[in-house]
């Protein structure tokens, strides 16, 4: 624990004291990422308060989009993926519950921009994957 600063020194040459102290007992030797550089988020010129929400977020793998950008996005990534379905059956499956998700959002709008999006032909998907994959 850290002792009280005494009155009548002032805190730049106190904290100093307190450092020089703890490097001598090897307080830092042991502590993670010692020699190594900062994480970018801690290295940059400009300073976001946010910087830890963010990094936290995408560690996570949460999204930060609004909900309606963030079913545009997932939509964008079930059409890129369905043609590479291991089966048809797979590939009308991930739009099928896609299409769910968008009828939910449709029906009861939630915040954020408009979706602009309607559900897919899961039988155009379909045929794509058949096209794909003629066996």
């Amino acid at each position: 624990m850290t002792e009280r600063k005494p009155p009548g020194v002032n805190f730049e040459s106190w904290i100093d004291k307190q450092i020089r102290e703890a490097e001598e007992r090897g307080d830092f030797a042991t502590l993670p990422g010692r020699g190594k550089p900062l994480p970018a988020a801690l290295n940059t010129t400009s300073h976001d308060e946010t910087w830890w929400i963010k990094q936290k977020m995408a560690r996570e793998g949460l999204s930060h989009l609004p909900p309606t950008l963030a079913l545009r996005k997932e939509a964008e990534d079930v059409l890129a993926a369905a043609p590479d379905a291991p089966s048809e059956r797979a590939a009308r499956r991930l739009v099928t519950e896609l299409n769910a998700k968008i009828t939910e959002a449709l029906r009861m709008p939630p915040p954020g921009p408009p979706l602009g999006l309607k559900p897919f032909d899961v039988d155009e998907v379909a045929r794509t994957w058949r096209e794909r994959h003629p066996d």
